[in-house]
């Protein structure tokens, strides 16, 4: 399998800033325990992005959306996708106070510590430099329907063949004939090549987000 860890160690070291694509842009990455997809849009002065962690064992896939304005940030929205939610809401000033949280559990509402707001606000400006070398390096991501015989139908619809290796192949071919169910597919394709990102039955298109939405 083709592996761009190497590519994303040396940007997050020598790359600050995204090079010129469109605004609206989605990439992501391997993770430890799972894999990260990011979709940002760029306007004006403003960055929103939706970080989207996707556990390789069993698990809560994990929705946060950021907000920045004239590089401060403004917002954390946390959304774990479970029958047990535990959501988080952060909205900070200009100056970077915050004047609003609420931790939302079943039945239940909570404040979050001085602690944990630290923490989710150093993950954002870690997710944020993260995008930045991935979009620096041109790390594009892709989600799609299996289609058989070495087809994905992207979610936008185009029937194409990623230049996947057999190995990763032989993980989408595996999965359909082991669960009878339809399988989608995610893969980053770069300059230094292409990579599969996740396999799964689950129809991962229904919750891509749309530009006009974003």
């Amino acid at each position: 399998m083709k592996r761009l860890f190497a590519l994303l160690t040396l940007l997050l070291a020598g790359c600050s800033s995204p090079p010129s694509l469109p605004d609206f842009t989605a990439s992501g990455y391997l993770a430890d325990r799972g894999a990260v997809r990011i979709w940002r849009k760029n306007h004006q002065h403003s960055v929103h992005m939706l970080v989207v962690f996707k556990p390789f064992q069993n698990g809560a896939t994990v929705f946060t959306r950021y907000g920045w304005l004239d590089g401060n940030l403004t917002s954390i929205e946390r959304h774990p996708d479970g029958a047990q939610p535990d959501n988080v809401t952060l909205r900070f000033d200009g100056d970077g106070g915050l004047n609003f949280m609420q931790r939302q559990l079943a039945g239940r509402r909570e404040a979050v510590s001085e602690q944990t707001i630290e923490l989710y606000k150093f993950d954002a400006q870690r997710m944020l430099k993260i995008s930045d070398a991935l979009l620096a390096g041109h790390v594009l991501l892709k989600q799609g329907r299996w289609q058989g015989n070495d087809v994905l139908q992207t979610c936008q619809g185009e029937q194409i063949k990623p230049a996947l290796d057999k190995s990763e192949w032989q993980r989408i071919e595996q999965l359909q004939h082991q669960t009878g169910s339809a399988v989608s597919v995610a893969w980053l394709e770069a300059p230094a090549g292409t990579q599969l990102l996740d396999v799964s039955t689950q129809d991962d298109c229904q919750w891509e987000p749309q530009e006009a939405d974003f």
